[in-house]
């Protein structure tokens, strides 16, 4: 176990991260799941609004990269127009 006091923030500091991480990559999972499973566009599009600000906000925060949240971005979108509905 730790002895300075520095080596106990730390741990306290790294566990809060952690947990916070595994909460927010927990959310993004699910929304892109949920997306996945959506049967109607509207509903899929909706989806994919919420899905755009929890990937931004976990990407400004740290806890993904980046790129990589515009890569989930763009494959979700993909994914959406491809189950829009055909205008006749």
């Amino acid at each position: 176990m730790a002895h300075h006091k520095s080596a106990l923030k730390r741990i306290r500091q790294n566990r809060k991260r952690r947990l916070y991480n595994r909460r927010n990559k927990r959310a993004a999972k699910e929304i892109i799941k949920a997306i996945r499973r959506a049967t109607s566009y509207e509903e899929a599009k909706e989806l994919l609004q919420k899905a755009y600000k929890v990937l931004d906000r976990i990407a400004a925060r740290g806890v993904i990269h980046k790129n990589n949240a515009a890569n989930k971005k763009s494959k979700l979108a993909r994914l959406v127009n491809r189950i829009k509905p055909v205008e006749a």
